[in-house]
């Protein structure tokens, strides 16, 4: 496949994803807000580095399962193209619902670096994601650069993303206009993962080479 058509496959589910307020998105807010730019800028770097290793971590393993297990591929792709499917329809019915700030029950402490690589560690929704999205368009012939390539991009797009949500969105005010366009978001997405889902289990009826 075309690398360009590969990036561009996986960035169309993970770009969406990357803008849902969920773990990370608060905690780089929070951290903002309580702790000053400086610090929410130190968690948009852990922030980073965990989505980086979550990342690398599901690209050698979805790598090593194509080139050994053609029957496991297979199941990954099944398992992938149906989570996305399942988060997609969840996402497009969801209600609408404000970004619960305060839900963090204690103001974040310590080293803001790693508090937030723990936040994104500590999220297991995330090395499912990712298997997901890499499933899209990852194969056996799938060379190392590209790969490398991939995380390079996964973590420069969580960089920027989460720089611009310290700077500008760590205040009241722009965090419930945010809110007000929340639901859009998350049902553009969700358009985004079902269609790229049925698209992983429309190729997964073909076999997988080595």
């Amino acid at each position: 496949m075309d690398p360009f058509l590969t990036l561009a496959g996986v960035f169309a589910i993970f770009i969406p994803a990357l803008m849902l307020p969920g773990p990370d998105f608060v905690a780089v807010v929070r951290v903002s807000m309580t702790r000053g730019t400086a610090a929410g800028l130190l968690t948009t770097c852990g922030v980073t580095i965990g989505l980086g290793f979550y990342a690398g971590l599901s690209l050698v393993g979805l790598s090593a399962v194509l080139v050994e297990y053609q029957w496991l591929a297979w199941t990954v792709r099944v398992l992938g193209g149906s989570y996305l499917i399942w988060l997609g329809l969840r996402l497009v019915f969801s209600k609408p619902q404000a970004i619960d700030i305060d839900a963090e029950a204690d103001r974040p402490k310590g080293n803001a670096l790693l508090f937030g690589f723990l936040v994104t560690l500590t999220n297991p929704k995330a090395v499912v994601l990712f298997s997901s999205v890499f499933a899209t368009s990852v194969t056996a012939q799938t060379p190392g650069w590209l790969m490398a390539l991939m995380v390079a991009i996964v973590m420069a797009a969580s960089l920027s993303w989460y720089a611009i949500v310290s700077l500008f969105m760590s205040s009241t005010p722009v965090i419930r206009r945010f809110g007000k366009m929340r639901h859009w978001i998350e049902r553009a997405a969700g358009v985004c993962f079902v269609a790229i889902g049925g698209r992983i289990l429309t190729d997964a009826r073909n076999p997988v080479t080595p």
